[in-house]
């Protein structure tokens, strides 16, 4: 969707490059010699602060892509994203004063990668940063973090690309109900060891090896250096694709690659808490993580999460192709709160889940 800009001359706007410092990026992003910055990850944003009323960017994408566009913590609408070097109004009529943006990519990256290359302001403008927040939790997931199918209303729904955000999926609510940034390396349909619909017992491009990448899908020799940032909690939702189709991996072979995993990550973070979720799916899942967290007795930072059983209802909390809706999600949320409270000594607060 490209909206028209207000009436500005091409000498008078102001001109911010996307890898301005008034530009913050949560999420695994890659910073190009020419000041654009390319992402394709779900859930990546940035937050910055302008003057002027008005703010726009060039972008570009390899395929599509939805973003979620955000005015003062407001979400004000969603964009779609599907061509090369488009210039696209953000807002436009404010106030005098500074307003604060989020835009979020709320789309996998296997529909698309997005490169800004500019953001444009009205005249005698500027641009400054908004921090970080003071918690960051990092989850690694599947089509559920992804928010796959979550803007839907039907199991049996087909999945629309315009119909996926992340935004209305459990990560996105406990990290806003808890005040975090957060980061999702989630992919659909990809498990610890065994990715949907595969035929081969075990996979070769999981989660274990797409953790490592700068890109979900895009460019995937483009190595992280997980120098970005720290979290303050890990969670780890997988398994589910695993056992989705035969075949299935045994459940040692499941247990000794969920362990590898915790490792590269205690490798990578120290001695981070690790949250380790089963699945509302249920299934060989509920068996495993059990079995796992009694051969990692030694791991004094690694948790378990509740079993979910019975909390989402097929006729009212499910989305498309029978994946969690909004309403879904939040009852997901709800599940996994109190524990992160717990594990993090985060209060637990009297507020809306939402």
């Amino acid at each position: 969707m490209i909206i028209s800009l207000p009436s500005w001359s091409s000498n008078t706007r102001v001109i911010v490059k996307a890898n301005s410092k008034a530009v913050t990026y949560v999420g695994r992003t890659q910073s190009l010699p020419d000041g654009s910055v390319r992402y394709d990850w779900v859930g990546v944003y940035l937050q910055t602060a302008f003057s002027g009323g008005s703010i726009a960017f060039r972008v570009s994408e390899s395929g599509q892509s939805y973003h979620n566009i955000f005015i003062d913590g407001k979400f004000i609408r969603k964009i779609r994203i599907a061509s090369k070097d488009t210039l696209i109004n953000l807002a436009s009529g404010l106030s005098k004063g500074f307003h604060q943006l989020r835009v979020q990519k709320c789309t996998e990256g296997e529909f698309g990668c997005t490169t800004i290359h500019q953001f444009l302001l009205s005249p005698k403008s500027t641009m400054k940063v908004v921090p970080k927040k003071n918690r960051m939790i990092e989850i690694f997931g599947d089509s559920y973090t992804c928010g796959y199918g979550s803007e839907d209303f039907s199991a049996t729904a087909p999945f629309k690309v315009e119909k996926e955000n992340c935004n209305k999926a459990y990560g996105s609510i406990i990290a806003r109900y808890f005040n975090a940034d957060y980061a999702f390396i989630a992919h659909s349909g990809r498990g610890m060891v065994r990715n949907y619909g595969d035929s081969l017992q075990l996979s070769k491009n999981t989660m274990t090896t797409r953790m490592t990448h700068v890109f979900d899908d895009f460019d995937a020799s483009v190595a992280y250096d997980f120098k970005a940032y720290k979290p303050d909690l890990v969670m780890i939702n997988l398994g589910t694709n695993d056992f989705s189709t035969q075949p299935f991996p045994t459940d040692k072979q499941f247990i000794d690659g969920y362990i590898k995993f915790i490792k590269q990550l205690r490798k990578i973070y120290g001695d981070v808490p690790i949250l380790c979720i089963i699945p509302h799916s249920g299934g060989p899942v509920s068996r495993c993580l059990p079995v796992l967290m009694k051969e990692m007795t030694s791991d004094k930072n690694l948790y378990l999460s509740n079993p979910m059983e019975n909390i989402i209802s097929y006729q009212h909390d499910m989305g498309a192709a029978t994946h969690p809706n909004y309403t879904g999600h939040k009852k997901i949320a709800m599940t996994l709160i109190p524990k992160i409270s717990v594990i993090t000594g985060w209060f637990l607060e009297n507020k809306v889940i939402e």
